[in-house]
């Protein structure tokens, strides 16, 4: 095996996913001021670019300063505090990880729990909240990485404000891949990340919050614990008159307003059915390949891809590091109790097209034979 590795590499893994040329030169740029007039009107068009992504009028969008476990952290850290019932639909890893921040946070979590690889149904949910004199919160992943599954928000959310709690939404793997539609399915709060189907680097996390939630979180009997992640204090810098808060990684920001621009021109309908369309490839051609997909047909995600590891592959970890070395392909290993059982395979953004799929195959079939 070859020491020295590929470059550029393809990232067909869980994340991050490649970027395009146009969003790489914008790294490139000079960097302003975090108090450039530039820098405020470039937000201004992010914001509105932002929510045209998310699918809502919400004024509080932001691209949020850090990765997407930030834009979790930041979102519960503003509405939780110490004894509040918040319910956390689990099932996969980053269901897990909400839950074990909301516990932090002082939360007394219930937890609704499905088997991995499948979608929680509704009626848990309901009979989660309605064993509770008052839930605050209800959370859940949209798109769980860990296992390619796509969680149904719109039945959640229904039961969520029944009960008059706030409903939160991961939506780190399917923002720019599938659509989110904020508003249509009545989220209260989402949060995602610039480095998967948005098509951006790492670094950024968008964030939207309704004007209900914004109210919920200012009406907090104590300080929101977290100084950094105030909504209150980033809602300062973010809208006029623009009080400085922390200094942003304006070069990111830059490039997302290429990745967003490229999403838009795209179409959002064309981006949605690229998604679609390769995954199929993908699935297909595992399939002939006599690899099984992890999560079922109808809840199947088109931008993670979750495959079951060949039973005649004696060490998973040795073909995803010969993918790696050989070919600059990466792929990745299963989280939690599905380490060593499944493969994750990406179909994100710029990482979503024909021509990638078909080097994987190619790489896979050579090397499992």
């Amino acid at each position: 095996m070859e020491t020295a590795l590929p470059s550029p590499r393809i990232l067909l893994g869980p994340g991050p996913s490649s970027v395009n040329p146009r969003v790489l030169e914008a790294l490139g740029r000079n960097p302003i001021g975090y108090l450039d007039p530039e820098l405020f009107t470039l937000l201004d068009d992010l914001r509105a670019d932002l929510r045209t992504l998310f699918g809502t009028a919400n004024d509080f969008t932001i691209p949020l300063t850090g990765t997407g476990m930030a834009g979790m952290e930041c979102c519960l850290v503003n509405l939780i505090e110490p004894g509040d019932n918040v319910v956390v639909g689990i099932n996969g890893f980053f269901g897990m990880r909400m839950a074990e921040i909301s516990r932090r946070l002082g939360a007394n979590v219930t937890e609704v729990n499905a088997e991995w690889g499948q979608i929680i149904e509704p009626g848990q949910f309901y009979d989660a909240v309605k064993a509770l004199p008052s839930v605050k919160l209800v959370g859940t992943v949209h798109a769980e990485t860990s296992t390619g599954v796509r969680q149904p928000l719109e039945p959640i959310a229904e039961i969520a404000h029944d009960r008059s709690a706030l409903f939160l939404v991961d939506a780190v793997t399917s923002l720019g891949g599938i659509p989110v539609n904020i508003d249509e399915c009545d989220v209260d709060v989402c949060y995602s990340g610039t480095q998967k189907c948005v098509g951006a680097p790492p670094g950024l996390a968008p964030i939207t919050v309704s004007e209900a939630a914004y109210q919920v979180a200012q009406s907090r009997k104590s300080p929101v614990p977290n100084w950094y992640y105030d909504w209150k204090l980033l809602r300062n810098y973010y809208d006029a008159p623009h009080t400085y808060h922390h200094t942003v990684p304006v070069n990111l920001l830059f490039a997302l307003r290429e990745a967003l621009a490229e999403i838009l021109e795209e179409g959002l309908e064309a981006r949605y059915r690229r998604h679609r369309d390769v995954s199929h490839q993908l699935m297909t051609g595992l399939t002939e390949l006599g690899i099984k997909p992890f999560a079922n047909a109808e809840y199947r995600l088109p931008t993670l891809n979750s495959v079951y590891v060949p039973s005649n592959v004696e060490d998973e970890v040795a073909v995803r590091k010969r993918l790696l070395y050989e070919f600059g392909l990466e792929i990745g290993g299963g989280l939690g109790d599905l380490k060593g059982k499944v493969w994750r395979i990406g179909t994100m953004g710029a990482s979503a097209t024909r021509r990638n799929v078909a080097l994987l195959l190619v790489a896979l079939k050579h090397i499992l034979a």
